[in-house]
């Protein structure tokens, strides 16, 4: 295998354009606090940006929903202070030239001649200042600020010491959410000399605090000339938690901390090894495993503590509480790949969200800090949870798990949780289908009667993922009415819809059960981020079901034909993913096809397989692989917290879970001659594809594993955790 260095194959500035969201700053592995550039862009940074407004050290990797974007900003400037102190004013130009982003490391030059470097410990965002040579430099610490569009309600801002400033800052959780306090301290590793603060009313110069409500507000503070550290620790909890934060720092230079995060980069990213000769390729896919590896966010500060979601502290002792959860979007492949990779980690974030349900009541969907933000809809915290049972990561919470969600399938909560659960199941658990319902009050951003006709279906996948778990517990009665109500995916099939050709698809119904009309499959009612077309594959639990309601196995994959443009893909991948697939990044409907965009589809190219047509599959994972490259574009849509760059990686290794609950893996076409995954557990997985050209249209003849010499419909997580060489045959398409 390849003896490269994975720090050098990984490009952070992957997806930091076309809504990718990334952002290339520095980071430790799942960090809670980070150090990079804050634009205009509403995720904090985008490529294309002209003017860096400072350093932010809060960030969240590929949201598809506006947030902090930064966080307590920082940056240098030259001379006195703006005659503006709005960011949106004072920001600095800066060049592309020369700038590096790489896992722990992040340096640009400012105009004027200032060059700032990032790097982090886990509780920490750092960066080093550097002015031209002789120059006074001068730090802008903005509190009253952080992006458009999600504008900060409060603040406060205090010089301690010549080396110290503390504050608050409160701002509104993202998409709906409440505000929610961060405590911050910044240590400086020298003096400064003058200092001031800034509020609505303007600068202070030698005034100490600043503090209110709305509007603008911060400190400077100035330096003899010569380059400054500055680390810059967040703690949800109090004061006393950023202060304790910052001793992840204490004692180190800058150079050491980089060396640190580095290296602890380099060994979570060695858990994987691939053997190309493609720069660009091993670049797409060690970025795409870096971007798997930033999130969940570590949430207990280096004392254990943390704030619950019924807003008191509580004690981590012995394990991490991790939080920032977008579950709609990282049950599809994210938490499975950090649940083969990351052992550990996998069990205390399920041990952290069954502390949500203790402290909060209920299980969430959408978890931000330490609230609800009931963003997105569906049940995607069941077959989240019931992967990491799967798993193995719910040893000794089992039933504790089991509880919390039969608690979620059969109930809602109260009317004075601030969780709102499956909202829809007053119809659901009686008619068997959400009903449609655009007046249904919300409790935050969203609710499931809104977008009745994907709600339904989510929880239907829900209910037949827990009925795996119902069983394998010892509770039959369980297993046997959530199989059953697995099946409600079928109560919306329309047979008398037709659509380019094709009849029968899912289709609303009102809560007297008539179907929702006028109607269209490819119009946006009823269904969430997506079409009936894009929706109809999310029943990869009951394949006979959907192949009944489809008229059989040729009209499946006919159809199937039809939504990936098949034949076009056959013919020219690249030109078709892209002039057929790929819409707007937010354009979900008036669709017919693959959404390689966002979640509600990823597992649709599995679907060949699932019916029979391994080889399809092959051919359009392959394609839609091309989607993602070594430059800003690289990642296609909102990455959403790893999710879509979890996809790449389980695709470049030829195997993706499709069927949340099982434990399978569902084989294709790797993309790489040699692949070896190292699991925690001192086992490694070997993929070997020999002859593998992604120039070519490839599909698995055979694969071979152990003395077992056969085509393979799966692959079983028992014998990836044991530990197993895959050797897949490749060849061309039969004719």
């Amino acid at each position: 295998m390849d003896a490269l260095d994975p720090i050098e194959s990984v490009n952070t500035f992957i997806g930091t354009k076309d809504e990718g969201n990334t952002f290339p700053g520095a980071s430790m592995p799942f960090g809670k606090t980070h150090s990079s550039p804050i634009g205009s862009h509403y995720a904090g940074y985008r490529y294309d940006d002209q003017v860096i407004r400072g350093f932010g050290h809060f960030f969240l990797s590929g949201a598809g929903c506006w947030e902090q974007g930064g966080l307590v900003s920082v940056l240098p400037i030259a001379g006195g202070l703006p005659a503006s102190l709005d960011h949106r004013r004072y920001g600095a130009r800066y060049t592309h030239d020369g700038e590096i982003g790489k896992p722990g490391y992040y340096k640009v030059k400012l105009d004027r001649d200032i060059t700032v470097e990032c790097t982090a410990t886990t509780r920490t965002g750092v960066e080093r200042y550097t002015w031209a040579s002789g120059v006074t430099g001068t730090l802008l610490v903005n509190v009253g600020q952080a992006n458009d569009k999600e504008p900060v309600s409060a603040s406060s801002i205090r010089v301690v010491d010549d080396r110290t400033i503390t504050g608050t800052v409160e701002t509104q959780a993202f998409c709906g959410g409440r505000p929610y306090v961060s405590y911050f301290t910044t240590r400086f590793d020298r003096p400064f000399r003058e200092f001031g603060t800034w509020g609505p009313a303007g600068a202070k110069p030698g005034q100490r605090e600043s503090r209110g409500g709305a509007g603008l507000r911060g400190a400077w503070v100035t330096f003899d000339p010569g380059p400054v550290t500055a680390v810059t620790a967040l703690s949800q909890v109090d004061e006393e938690g950023a202060g304790k934060n910052l001793a992840e720092a204490d004692g180190k230079t800058f150079d050491e901390i980089r060396n640190e995060a580095q290296q602890a980069w380099r060994q979570e990213l060695a858990c994987v090894e691939i053997e190309t000769d493609d720069w660009d390729e091993r670049a797409v896919f060690y970025t795409a495993l870096y971007h798997v590896l930033l999130q969940p966010l570590t949430g207990s500060d280096v004392d254990g503590r943390y704030r619950g979601f019924d807003n008191e502290i509580h004690h981590a002792d012995g394990w991490t509480y991790y939080e920032y959860y977008s579950l709609w979007d990282t049950y599809r492949a994210h938490n499975q790949l950090l649940a083969l990779l990351r052992t550990q980690r996998s069990k205390d974030i399920a041990r952290s969200v069954l502390a949500i349900h203790e402290q909060g009541g209920w299980l969430p969907r959408w978890a931000f800090a330490n609230q609800e933000t009931n963003c997105m809809t569906g049940d995607p915290v069941t077959p989240f949870l019931v992967d990491l049972w799967r798993f193995g990561h719910l040893k000794g919470f089992e039933e504790q798990a089991y509880r919390a969600l039969l608690q979620n399938v059969d109930g809602i909560p109260p009317e004075s949780s601030r969780f709102q659960g499956r909202s829809g199941n007053p119809s659901y658990l009686r008619n068997g289908f959400v009903q449609y319902d655009k007046r249904f009050p919300k409790k935050g951003q969203d609710t499931d009667p809104h977008h009745g006709a994907s709600a339904t279906l989510e929880y239907a996948l829900a209910d037949a993922t827990l009925a795996i778990m119902a069983d394998g517990l010892g509770h039959a009665e369980d297993a046997e009415r959530l199989r059953k109500r697995g099946l409600n995916h079928r109560t919306l099939w329309d047979h008398s819809v037709t659509d380019r050709g094709f009849t029968g698809f899912p289709r609303p119904k009102l809560g007297n059960g008539a179907w929702l009309n006028p109607y269209t499959p490819q119009g946006p009612e009823g269904f969430h981020e997506g079409t009936a077309w894009q929706y109809q594959w999310l029943c990869q639990h009951d394949i006979p079901g959907l192949l009944t309601a489809l008229g059989g196995k040729a009209a499946a994959e006919a159809r199937l034909d039809d939504f990936f443009a098949y034949q076009d893909l056959l013919v020219d991948p690249k030109r078709t993913v892209r002039e057929k697939w790929v819409v707007g990044p937010y354009d979900y409907y008036n669709q017919f096809r693959y959404n390689p965009n966002n979640e509600p589809d990823l597992h649709a190219p599995w679907m060949y397989a699932l019916i029979g047509k391994p080889e399809k599959t092959s051919v359009v994972v392959r394609a839609a692989q091309t989607l993602f490259v070594n430059g800003p574009a690289g990642v296609t849509g909102n990455d959403d917290l790893g999710t879509m760059s979890a996809w790449y990686v389980f695709s470049a290794l030829g195997m993706y879970p499709a069927v949340p609950g099982t434990g399978e893996f569902v084989p294709h076409a790797p993309k790489f001659a040699k692949a070896v995954v190292h699991l925690e557990n001192g086992k490694d997985i070997v993929i070997e594809a020999e002859g593998a050209d992604t120039s070519r249209t490839q599909v698995v003849h055979r694969i071979r594993s152990g003395w077992l010499s056969r085509t393979r419909e799966r692959i079983e997580l028992a014998e990836l955790q044991a530990g197993t060489t895959l050797e897949v045959e490749l060849g061309t398409l039969p004719n």
